[in-house]
């Protein structure tokens, strides 16, 4: 049997300093002048894009596989443009973990509001689809002052973030659900809550089937149809990003997904992809293109990365 002491990580031990440290300065980030802010992100993801070799590597191959439209100069340019945003997106995210979002209200539109003011009045629960962007944390903040809602997620290898992050993500959802908890998902929905859920990530073959993503088949996770089968909820849609002036957001509900889930867990992943797709051409240089989002391929093809 083991002590208590034995099973809870020691947060003073020195292995976790440097998390304590991200997470002071996430702090002094959140409280910097817009303007400041801005600059330091950029700096930072400047700084990625010289040193941090392999995510380079990895976002010129999705963007290359993604835009084979555009010239070699102009893949470039969106490689540095989209390690620039993320670099904002980590002012972002300490904005929106550590203060009150209101504060921010005035820099935020939102439109299609009525898509789920209508599913609340009816009283049933609805499976939000979002999308990663850098922007993410942040928008879920924002989101936070229209519309509550629970939100699946990937729990933090590192315990000391990993509750860090839980408790900055607490005041704007309702409840986090383990991205494995299919049952719990289904639970809230049920019980009539929107569920924020992003399947936009390659979670491997077991969990997937093979669809289109910018005409790449793309391992695209199965639980987005099965959700909807099995609670009959509407699949609503949600974007939100950074505007050109780097000051204001946009959030925006679109129509409830039509003919979803179709019996076609491919057909449906599909569908799912193309309002990915749009998304991310509205401004391509804010979503994760540093993750491996072809990472798993079809039997006897050769991996990307």
């Amino acid at each position: 049997m083991f002590r208590d002491d034995d099973t809870r990580p020691n947060f003073a031990h020195p292995r976790y300093w440097p998390v304590w440290i991200a997470i002071g300065a996430m702090h002094v980030a959140a409280w910097l002048p817009w303007r400041l802010k801005l600059w330091v992100g950029k700096r930072v993801g400047l700084a990625a894009w010289r040193f941090a070799r392999r995510r380079r590597h990895i976002t010129e191959t999705n963007i290359r596989l993604c835009f084979p439209e555009r010239d070699e100069a102009d893949q470039r340019r969106l490689v540095r443009e989209t390690f620039i945003a993320n670099g904002i997106g980590i002012m972002e995210t300490a904005t929106g973990w550590c203060r009150d979002p209101e504060h921010l209200r005035h820099r935020v539109t939102f439109k299609g509001q009525a898509h789920m003011a209508r599913v609340q009045a009816e009283g049933k629960g609805a499976l939000i689809i979002g999308v990663h962007f850098s922007t993410l944390d942040l928008g879920a903040a924002l989101h936070s002052l229209y519309f509550r809602a629970d939100a699946v997620q990937r729990p933090h290898d590192n315990p000391l973030f990993a509750r860090f992050m839980g408790r900055a993500r607490d005041p704007y959802f309702d409840a986090i659900i383990d991205r494995h908890d299919l049952r719990g998902v289904v639970r809230r929905i049920k019980a009539g809550h929107a569920v924020w859920y992003s399947p936009d990530q390659d979670f491997g073959r077991d969990a997937s089937v093979f669809a289109p993503f910018f005409g790449i088949p793309a391992a695209t996770v199965k639980m987005t149809s099965r959700i909807a089968r099995m609670t009959g909820a509407p699949v609503i849609p949600l974007i939100f990003h950074r505007n050109p002036d780097n000051r204001t957001y946009t959030l925006e509900y679109l129509p409830p997904l039509e003919n979803f889930p179709s019996g076609d867990e491919v057909n449906d992943a599909a569908q799912i992809n193309a309002f990915i797709e749009g998304a991310i051409c509205r401004h391509p240089e804010q979503y994760l293109w540093l993750h491996r989002r072809f990472k798993t391929r079809p039997e006897g093809e050769p991996g990307f990365y």
